[in-house]
């Protein structure tokens, strides 16, 4: 009997958040606005960057992308989430459910990557600004975006291949309103251990690294300023930073606080809303960081709003 329930199932059962009937239409309504909100406030980031030739720099290009990222990002979980709360239904079906790990594997990563070269990018600008159009040209910036995708892809594409040799019991319940690769591997009837040394060797390396590589980046910038005597220069370099750094700070520290949440406690629900947290908030907040604190980006947006008005 065991041997027939560990099998290739055909669909998982995704819990959500709540299964309080109740609740359901709050949830609905909530996470259709987070989601139009994301979607609409980082394209307006992208039409922005796209129409004004002063925005055509690294610093905008990789904006840009990042924009990008965010609305797949939220698209890879969110919609799933909405039709099952709509439908009344709990199911996704195996290989929709390996679909979302590999995408959510692919533009989480792309945001850790992207993070990274704009720290670098804000390096070169105010350590070595004589240097930084020979430095950061189209050639060199299109290459860092194109081999960030190019390792994200391999490495969540060997996760997919580590889970499909894995069975699971029928009717597998996922606590979690997304299928997320280490509560798949929880749920395994099978052994897992190949897939969880991956899984903290390669979360560790793809995590470790690029957030050195923003406190050096900082670091560097810090000191090169600190050399710096006009009060004026150093507060011009900074506000060049702040967006960054708070994009920087929501991303890793809701990241870690995720963890920590899983770590912790024991209760899914818990875990589950930390998680929306990180999926769902921070990729809804980052163009709002990016238009407020950023007088180009707001200028930008004005000036796309307002021949969107003026030319129906």
């Amino acid at each position: 009997m065991e041997a027939e329930n560990q099998t290739k199932v055909s669909e998982f059962l995704l819990l959500g958040l709540s299964e309080d009937p109740e609740l359901q239409p709050l949830f609905f309504g909530l996470f259709l606005s987070m989601y139009l909100v994301t979607v609409l406030g980082n394209l307006f980031i992208i039409l922005a960057v796209s129409s004004d030739p002063r925005l055509h720099t690294p610093m905008y290009f990789f904006l840009s992308n990042l924009s990008f990222i965010d609305i797949c990002f939220i698209t890879t979980t969110v919609p799933k989430m909405l039709v099952n709360i709509q439908t009344q239904s709990k199911d996704i079906s195996y290989i929709g459910c390996l679909t979302q790990v590999y995408f959510f594997m692919i533009f989480a990563g792309l945001e850790n990557f992207l993070l990274t070269i704009m720290a670098y990018d804000r390096f070169v600008a105010i350590c070595h600004p004589l240097h930084y159009t020979l430095i950061m040209n189209a050639q060199l910036c299109v290459l860092l975006v194109l081999i960030s995708w190019v390792i994200i892809f391999w490495v969540a594409l060997l996760h997919i291949l580590l889970i499909t040799r894995l069975k699971f019991c029928i009717g597998t319940e996922i606590p979690h309103f997304f299928c997320e690769l280490s509560q798949i591997i929880k749920l395994a009837c099978s052994d897992t251990l190949i897939n969880n040394i991956f899984l903290y060797v390669l979360t560790a390396l793809l995590s470790v690294f690029p957030f050195t590589g923003i406190l050096f980046s900082y670091s560097q910038i810090v000191s090169s300023l600190m050399r710096v005597s006009s009060a004026g220069a150093k507060y011009k370099a900074f506000s060049t930073c702040g967006s960054h750094l708070s994009v920087v700070s929501l991303f890793y520290g809701m990241g870690i606080g995720v963890y920590l949440s899983s770590a912790v406690t024991h209760s899914s629900q818990k875990s589950s809303i930390a998680s929306v947290i990180y999926t769902v908030v921070t990729p809804m907040l980052n163009p709002f960081i990016y238009s407020l604190r950023n007088k180009d980006v707001k200028g930008a947006l004005g000036k796309l709003l307002s021949r969107a008005a003026c030319c129906p």
